[in-house]
């Protein structure tokens, strides 16, 4: 059961990463701009991050296994789709529907251990699902690049095929069906579509403002932000007493102050971090002149440090608490992307790289597990899952938003992302916002992060974080909430 969850939320949490690394190479496969391979990056997230509340929902009430192999099959059938794309247009299309079916799977690998496993059970599971979807998250970009290298970026999506084809047969053979028996009403189908429009529209006038001007950003940008303010008015009215339907977003888990706060300071993080990840490979590969495998291998000791530092940090968290941390740790990153701006011709990798990936991944290490506590100490522990659900959903739109507006922010547009010198130079401008983004992220943690939050009291349980060891670089790990079904024994 272990193996089915691992093996498809890591198809989810690889094709988020190998996808940055293949960017160069499907840009000059498909001869598409800038936009195209932004809206390649941005059409997963925006489904994604606009459904996956949803997909947690319909897990909970129409079987979380159902749901699960639903989504995983979907995924693999958009993989094809997206391995046989004749043109940009089509495989745009195709990561659209890769993300519908990531907001399926996604939520339900971790809620079906959860609810399955008997309680005295449940950490060792907890930690093996963890570690060994850290493991997947840390050899992904190596994998990505050797595969591109070797037979092609097409590859990088039709591997997900018998991947796919083991997990729903392990998954129906060996996963028990559970269900969330307290979940009721209608299914908040609207609220996902008006989030989804929302994040469309602005990422439509970020991405196409450089090639169809200012009047077509104006109108989409019009039409995402009215979106926006529809999906608030219609999860208000949905998260009233008594409502049929209830809301995909209770918007008053936004009561706690910190709550609030601890979203913000991750949208900052996330955003920064999407935008750098973005750039970096590119950067590597068009004007470094790394082959895809060499960038792939140079992300490496990021997601090694997350892997091996995420659990102590958390641990650090839970005895000194969480400020300090969510401060020193985005401030440790910004010193990596200033190191970045070195980054350049046939730029060296020990003098160059490395020190980059090395202080990014050891901020990164430091601020992630502390915040994904705090996100759940803030909330009521009725609502742990919902508030994780939030911040993950909250940390992919960031992304979404920065890899759509931070090349237009530093002149990057059209076909430039080709040209070495004008990459070089956008490149290192990006690195100065994303680094002034997250020296605000720290200085917001100083100011409004409860170094206390975590401390629980007789009216305060606070819950704790199940998921240590993964912290995958997209978003920061989905928690399931408190289990709703006793089970009687382990598996």
């Amino acid at each position: 059961m272990i193996a089915a969850t691992v093996l498809g939320s890591s198809m989810a949490l690889l094709d988020a990463t190998v996808v940055n690394v293949a960017l160069p190479t499907i840009g000059k496969d498909l001869h598409t701009s800038l936009a195209g391979l932004q809206w390649t990056v941005t059409a997963y997230t925006l489904s994604l991050a606009g459904l996956i509340l949803l997909g947690g929902a319909l897990g909970d009430r129409l079987g979380r296994r159902r749901v699960f192999v639903t989504g995983v099959a979907w995924f693999a059938v958009a993989s094809a789709l997206c391995g046989l794309a004749p043109s940009i247009g089509v495989l745009i299309a195709a990561r659209a529907l890769q993300g519908i079916g990531g907001a399926l799977l996604t939520p339900g690998s971790l809620a079906i251990i959860q609810a399955t496993f008997a309680a005295e059970d449940r950490p060792k599971a907890i930690g093996a699902w963890s570690g060994l979807g850290g493991v997947a998250g840390a050899v992904g970009p190596f994998l990505g690049g050797w595969i591109i290298g070797s037979v092609g970026w097409r590859w990088i999506f039709l591997l997900n095929l018998p991947l796919a084809a083991v997990v729903m047969v392990v998954a129906l053979r060996h996963v028990p069906e559970t269900r969330d028996p307290t979940s009721h009403g209608g299914f908040d189908v609207a609220g996902a579509v008006l989030a989804a429009l929302a994040l469309a529209g602005i990422t439509d006038a970020l991405i196409e403002a450089p090639a169809h001007g200012m009047a077509r950003a104006a109108l989409s940008g019009t039409a995402g932000i009215l979106a926006g303010v529809g999906f608030v008015l219609l999860e208000r009215r949905r998260g009233r007493p008594g409502a049929k339907v209830p809301a995909m977003l209770p918007l008053d888990v936004f009561a706690s102050r910190q709550f609030t706060a601890v979203n913000v300071v991750t949208f900052v993080i996330y955003g920064a971090l999407s935008g750098t990840l973005f750039l970096l490979v590119l950067q590597l590969q068009v004007v470094g002149r790394y082959s895809p495998l060499a960038a792939g291998v140079s992300l490496l000791p990021m997601t090694l440090l997350l892997l091996v530092l995420s659990p102590r940090a958390g641990a650090l968290a839970q005895r000194y608490g969480p400020r300090w941390l969510m401060t020193g740790g985005p401030l440790v990153c910004a010193a990596g992307l200033l190191l970045a701006t070195r980054i350049g011709p046939y730029a060296s990798y020990l003098t160059d790289v490395f020190p980059t990936v090395v202080l990014f991944g050891l901020g990164l290490s430091a601020t992630v597990a502390p915040l994904t506590a705090t996100v759940l100490a803030s909330a009521d522990v009725r609502h742990a899952g919902t508030a994780s659900g939030v911040n993950n959903a909250v940390a992919r739109a960031a992304g979404l938003i920065a890899v759509a507006g931070l090349p237009l922010a530093v002149g990057l547009t059209g076909a430039a992302y080709r040209n070495p010198v004008a990459l070089n130079s956008s490149f290192h401008t990006a690195m100065v916002v994303c680094a002034c983004l997250l020296a605000a992220a720290a200085v917001l943690s100083a100011l409004t992060i409860d170094n206390g939050v975590l401390r629980a009291t007789p009216a305060h349980p606070v819950p704790e974080p199940e998921c240590r060891a993964c912290c995958p670089v997209g978003a920061p790990p989905l928690e399931p909430g408190n289990p709703v079904e006793p089970q009687p024994h382990g598996h």
